[in-house]
């Protein structure tokens, strides 16, 4: 099955590969139970089985880890269910204690990490809930068996994106929801379980409704604006070199963002206090510092390309006015002894 990718111009994310779950499984570290439609490990629901669910199941985790689950981003949204045990949860750039009894929610596409940096012991829940985000300002698309009204699903929608707090304290009916999950994914007969799956996935939505309603959540209209399309963008260039050096033009960033340039240019003056094109430079010279050091094989000429500059004379002449000296000097007093 083709992997879900979520496209916005001239960036393109892929879905976690779950690469660290699937080897401590394989080395018996942990044992790991899931339904999934194909791109995720577990056991492979038919099409017509709970479509929209990328993949639900838990883990549990028993003794000291030495792995932890890596940066990623899911299609769906995440819901997990920290049951018993503890675990962090990075996102966006905090980091959030997940004591027992805790559920924490990332949106579609949201980059986030589980570990500090390894993994805890506890059991640990979660859903992935594909509502067809496949591209910026999309509206969510929720399954065919969410039963839950239009207006009850609209509300749900904005509760989830229009506020950045990721982890929230359960109560019992979700706790109880968890583990009747947990029981139909054990089953040997898994297709006997769709109707009892169905009714208790739309049971975890409407909990989850009602436990959000509670909080008096005040919306942030920001979230879905586009001031916070180009922040986003901006965090990518910041935090992704490879991103960070692809060939942009002003014309081109601003398209990305889906405005003109020059409302894009004013959001990232308002946002950075630079222009778009200073703003990418800073950025790529930041890269440039800390990859002169991780990867001290490359040669200067090659990591100029790789940043996006069209030769590595420019390149030298921009590091040295930013750090006071050439790259090569940079990397010789920066390397460990």
């Amino acid at each position: 099955m083709q992997k879900p990718v979520y496209k916005s111009d001239h960036l393109r994310f892929e879905i976690d590969n779950c690469l660290p779950q699937m080897s401590a499984v394989k080395d018996h570290k942990i044992e790991m139970h899931a339904l999934t439609h194909g791109n995720y490990p577990g056991r492979e629901l038919s099409e017509t089985q709970l479509s929209g669910i990328s993949s639900m199941g838990f883990m549990h985790v028993v003794g000291e880890q030495d792995w932890g689950i890596s940066p990623h981003r899911n299609e769906g949204i995440e819901i997990c269910f920290q049951e018993n045990g503890t675990n962090v949860l990075r996102v966006d750039g905090d980091t959030y204690q997940v004591p027992s009894k805790t559920l924490t929610i990332t949106r579609p596409w949201q980059l986030h990490q589980v570990g500090d940096p390894n993994l805890s012991s506890g059991r640990l829940h979660w859903i992935i809930i594909d509502v067809g985000v496949r591209s910026p300002n999309q509206s969510w698309q929720w399954p065919s068996w969410c039963i839950l009204t239009e207006v009850d699903k609209q509300e749900l929608e904005d509760l989830l994106r229009r506020n950045e707090t990721p982890v929230w304290q359960a109560n019992n009916d979700i706790l109880n929801v968890f583990k009747r999950l947990q029981a139909s994914i054990v089953t040997t007969e898994v297709e006997r379980e769709i109707s009892q799956l169905q009714i208790q996935l739309n049971q975890l939505l409407l909990n989850l409704l009602q436990l959000l309603r509670s909080k008096n959540i005040a919306l942030e209209d920001h979230l879905t604006s586009k001031a916070r399309s180009v922040e986003i963008f901006l965090d990518e260039l910041k935090n992704n070199y490879k991103i960070a050096g692809f060939e942009w033009t002003l014309d081109l960033m601003a398209e990305h963002c889906q405005m003109a340039r020059s409302a894009f240019s004013n959001y990232c003056q308002q946002l950075s206090n630079s222009s778009p094109i200073l703003y990418l430079m800073h950025c790529r010279l930041e890269h440039a510092a800390r990859l002169l050091v991780d990867k001290p094989g490359l040669s200067v000429t090659d990591l100029a390309y790789d940043l996006g500059f069209s030769n590595s004379q420019y390149f030298s002449r921009c590091f040295k006015q930013k750090y006071g000296c050439p790259p090569l000097r940079w990397r010789k007093n920066n390397l460990p002894n």
